[in-house]
């Protein structure tokens, strides 16, 4: 037995909402829609993974969802173009990413990080 896909589910009035935050500053495609729940993907390969924590590192809290990006330069263009309020960061952490951490159109604190070596 495999897992072969963790998919964070986010409860939301105006779902809507999601493809200016997800799509436009993150790049996500719509996978699926059924009109009562909108599932954003990417093309790239990605590994299932569930996280547990007491803390956020770095003194920060624990973030709802973290997504790993490949350009985290460009996401930061974006966030900045769309003057998304950011929480915390950018900053380089001692674990080896960069990282910044934004609340999405339902209040969820999203952990956008890229690991150094993967920065073009």
């Amino acid at each position: 037995m495999a897992v072969k896909r963790i998919v964070t589910n986010i409860a939301a009035g105006d779902i809507a909402q999601a493809s200016a935050f997800y799509g436009e500053i993150l790049g996500m495609g719509v996978v699926m829609d059924l009109g009562w729940i909108v599932t954003f993907g990417s093309a790239s390969p990605t590994t299932p993974q569930i996280s547990i924590a007491s803390e956020g590192g770095s003194g920060t809290p624990v973030p709802d969802i973290s997504v790993e990006v490949d350009d985290f330069d460009a996401v930061l263009e974006r966030i900045a173009a769309k003057a998304i309020a950011i929480e915390y960061g950018p900053a380089a952490e001692p674990w080896g990413v960069r990282r910044v951490f934004l609340r999405d159109p339902f209040g969820r604190l999203v952990n956008i990080l890229c690991h150094e070596t993967s920065q073009p």
